[in-house]
């Protein structure tokens, strides 16, 4: 990972410097978008991550322990979610629909990721709390960032790595432990529901702080005040 990867990083991020586990991810999937892979256009593989998230719920219905399938098709899913960008800005595909159609293949796969929790047997009305909170959160930056704040206002512990980490987890978890979890008395999808909403909430009121710090007090082009 050289300095410029750093710095192209840090610039998308409103200036806040990645932490060696961003470094980590950052460098894999360079070194993947160099491939093969740089070949397939970014919106195929934007739509790649949502066909992926869909056969992870499909597989995770059949119930352990088919389970640790989904949980390696979330991960897919993650990766083909840093590789659109990656082969984009790499190979000077990078575009504003372009980013359209990522934003979009993201809250469809953000659903799906709510689907597979249900399959795994979690509570609806925590997935559907979880889920509300996950479009507030995306609603609240992009308005923001439409007014002019720059960057993404807080980088929060509810991005889009930690749905996938709340979600991979219990599906492998289902498949080693079909029960659920022992001595909690739910499933696993339920664990991991109220994990996603408690996160999500803190992910919330991180981001408004960072929106309310960094959006200026004009909108871009006004003329200033008297």
């Amino acid at each position: 990972m050289t300095t410029g990867d750093d710095d192209g990083w840090s610039a998308l991020h409103g200036g806040i410097r990645p932490s060696p586990v961003v470094r980590g991810w950052l460098r894999m999937v360079r070194v993947l978008s160099a491939g093969p892979v740089a070949r397939v256009p970014p919106d195929v593989l934007s739509a790649s991550g949502v066909v992926v998230l869909a056969g992870a719920w499909a597989v995770a219905l059949a119930g352990a322990p088919w389970t640790a399938a989904a949980a390696l098709l979330v991960v897919a899913a993650g990766v083909l979610d840093g590789l659109d960008g990656a082969v984009a800005l790499r190979t000077g595909r990078a575009r504003p629909l372009g980013a359209v159609v990522d934003a979009v293949a993201d809250r469809l796969g953000d659903l799906l990721l709510g689907a597979v929790l249900v399959a795994l047997g979690a509570a609806p009305g925590w997935v559907l709390a979880a889920l509300a909170l996950v479009f507030v959160h995306e609603f609240l930056r992009a308005r923001a960032q439409s007014v002019g704040m720059p960057g993404v206002g807080a980088v929060t512990v509810a991005e889009r790595p930690t749905r996938l980490v709340v979600v991979a987890l219990p599906a492998l978890g289902a498949a080693v432990l079909p029960a659920g979890p022992p001595l909690v008395g739910v499933s696993w999808g339920t664990v991991f529901a109220l994990t996603w909403t408690v996160l999500g909430a803190i992910g919330l009121a991180q981001l408004a702080v960072g929106v309310v710090r960094t959006t200026p007090p004009r909108f871009p082009g006004s003329p200033p005040g008297r």
